[in-house]
């Protein structure tokens, strides 16, 4: 059995928001699996199924993110599980946007999620890093991880979530290597890169001035040949 958890905040406010991300990826597994509704249970909704023919629990903690920790832990300990079992889906800020990568264990990096799961379960569970890049100065990390992802980043944000859920199942079975090629599959890789503008044409050359025409006589130009 395994437990997968998707980090964000509950409520309808913090729905679209970039640290919601983590929920995001979970509601996509459910929809695309087949696994049963959500039901709240362990200061959080939970949501049973299959993947790869393993039974696996989708959780998304309502203590908002500070307290995620405390969610994750009483799941852990009701189902048996040790903390290697549990895969976290959360925001990384220090991934480009809608890059996807794999961690087993480490430290928290800041991400109060992930430190309050440390406290609870130890650091010794798997990630799913999801990127968003980062705002540029910390003073804007708090008010940009809790705005909405732009309209034109949707179909990207999509394509990312449909990558998940292709590789879901590679996570139970720990194939990383597969679950890394469903989700570039979707995305296709790279982030495509703005268009060059077109070059712009070279400056005419100046027209030289005409040569000065000369007002000697012929009989003048044959003097000046022989001299």
């Amino acid at each position: 059995m395994k437990l997968f958890v998707g980090l964000g905040n509950p409520g309808s406010k913090y729905a679209g928001n970039r640290h919601n991300i983590g929920f995001m990826a979970v509601d996509r597994i459910r929809e695309d699996h087949g696994f049963a509704p959500w039901r709240s249970k362990f200061q959080g909704q939970v949501s049973e199924g299959n993947l790869g023919g393993e039974k696996v629990i989708l959780l998304k903690p309502e203590t908002f993110m500070n307290l995620s920790g405390q969610s994750v832990g009483e799941a852990m300990r009701f189902y048996k599980l040790d903390s290697t079992d549990v895969t976290v889906f959360h925001d990384e800020l220090d991934l480009p946007p809608f890059k996807v990568k794999l961690k087993l264990g480490g430290g928290h990096a800041g991400h109060n999620g992930l430190r309050s799961i440390h406290q609870h379960i130890s650091p010794h569970y798997g990630r799913v890093r999801l990127g968003i890049g980062h705002p540029g100065h910390k003073d804007r990390v708090s008010p940009y991880v809790l705005s909405d992802f732009a309209k034109q980043e949707e179909k990207w944000l999509d394509d990312m979530l449909r990558g998940i859920s292709d590789g879901a199942e590679h996570l139970v079975t720990d194939d990383n290597a597969k679950f890394t090629n469903a989700v570039a599959l979707r995305t296709g890789g790279a982030k495509p890169k703005p268009e060059k503008p077109a070059p712009k044409p070279a400056p005419a050359k100046a027209k030289e001035p005409p040569a000065p025409q000369e007002d000697r006589s012929p009989l003048q130009k044959l003097v000046d040949k022989f001299r």
